[in-house]
């Protein structure tokens, strides 16, 4: 049911201009795949019943495979093994990738339908720093386009003086310690230090394994 109160957005915003229309294509050419040549992190959107999820992807430039005009495919690594994207992809196969390009003030967009595939050659295909994935996404494209990059500019994101201080925030330890604590655990100081030198070595060196 259409929310009475939900603005008229077609009276509030002017329709795309026809060269925005037009640069929306249903499958890869060249300088697509230059740019996923060069990617080396986006997000990924999944949605099902129980809800929507967005999760990072990064690798090394062409982590995302390029398998023909109308698919790409990429591997699943080990984060913290919620797999909230794959569960969500057994029940909703819809999926939007989202890349952001270090330095570079623009977007590019994948919006398809993805499925996980653990088919051996595939898996040999995306290894990785010696490793094998357990799982590949492969995505089959029904729409890329480019995005402008107002919103890099906005947040200053590639802007050396944007970059924040780690002490100017609490610390992946420090929140650890501060849940447990409001759940009735004694914080210790000493055990987010730990919390964070594993933390520290883990997202750094423990890439695929």
């Amino acid at each position: 049911m259409l929310d009475p109160a939900f603005p008229d957005l077609d009276a509030l915003y002017d329709p795309p201009a026809e060269r925005i229309q037009k640069a929306v294509l249903d499958h890869l050419i060249d300088f697509h795949r230059d740019y996923l040549g060069a990617a080396t992190f986006f997000c990924l959107a999944t949605g099902s019943s129980r809800g929507l999820d967005a999760s990072p992807r990064g690798g090394p430039p062409g982590f995302v495979h390029v398998l023909d005009d109308r698919h790409v495919a990429f591997a699943d690594w080990p984060g913290n093994n919620r797999i909230e994207s794959m569960r969500n992809l057994a029940q909703d196969e819809r999926a939007g990738m989202l890349f952001l390009f270090p330095g570079l003030d623009i977007f590019m967009r994948i919006n398809g339908r993805a499925r996980v595939r653990t088919t051996p050659e595939l898996l040999d295909q995306l290894a990785e720093g010696g490793k094998r994935p357990k799982t590949a996404i492969v995505v089959a494209v029904d729409e890329v386009l480019f995005h402008c990059g107002k919103a890099i500019n906005r947040a200053g994101l590639w802007k050396p003086d944007a970059q924040r201080d780690r002490r100017a925030l609490p610390t992946p330890g420090q929140m650890l310690t501060a849940m447990n604590a409001a759940a009735g655990k004694q914080a210790d100081p000493a055990e987010a230090a730990q919390l964070d030198a594993h933390y520290d070595h883990a997202v750094k060196h423990d890439l695929y394994g």
